[in-house]
């Protein structure tokens, strides 16, 4: 297995609410989540596997059933701890060298991860139609939803210091909650991320 129990132990994609429950509540949700990414990268025992990279205490980047757990964080109402631990991704395991990722591509997901995390939107739960807001680093992104129907993104106040999500609007409407459904992005629109340097909306 490309994992231990610390990775594998938040592979409940299809089910966060029901993990969320499971693990005592939202409050103590967050706190095992923190300790994944705060524990000791130490991997020990005869039979750890070899493949496990690109760590964060013991959250791997390099291992792609990892790839949604920094978005659970938002699940459990702490969304500027994603926004915090995205850009700490974004910015320490890609770069434009000949090996700038830092596990196998595996199909191209070492590389969509970025492209979705840079949009600003990650899907945690394939098939599932709902889209997690996150840290965006793009000033702008279109996406054709169909031929006369583009779906765009735009970041204002974006800099590596404003790195927290401080206000959302759909098509000019505020947003409460950092959650987007599918028919919302392909009925095309316009979704203004406003950053800023500390925590804000939902849990400053």
């Amino acid at each position: 297995m490309e994992g231990n129990a610390w990775q594998w132990s938040w592979f409940v994609p299809h089910d966060v609410e029901g993990l969320i429950s499971l693990l005592g509540g939202q409050e103590a949700f967050v706190a095992k989540l923190d300790s994944l990414f705060h524990t000791s990268s130490l991997i020990e025992g005869e039979n750890a596997s070899g493949d496990i990279t690109g760590l964060i205490g013991q959250y791997a980047h390099g291992n792609e059933p990892s790839h949604h757990t920094a978005y659970l964080f938002t699940h459990a109402g702490a969304p500027w701890k994603t926004q915090e631990m995205v850009d700490s991704i974004l910015h320490s395991f890609y770069t434009s060298d000949p090996d700038g990722i830092i596990g196998n591509e595996d199909c191209g997901q070492m590389s969509a991860w970025y492209i979705l995390s840079a949009t600003g939107i990650y899907q945690v739960a394939p098939g599932k139609p709902v889209w997690t807001i996150g840290r965006p680093l793009f000033k702008k992104v279109e996406i054709k939803t169909a031929p006369y129907r583009t779906f765009t993104v735009l970041t204002k106040n974006n800099s590596r210091k404003n790195r927290y999500v401080k206000e959302i609007r759909l098509n000019g409407q505020i947003r409460s909650d950092f959650f987007l459904n599918h028919h919302e992005i392909m009925n095309g629109g316009t979704l203004e991320i406003t950053m800023g340097p500390e925590p804000g909306l939902m849990g400053s």
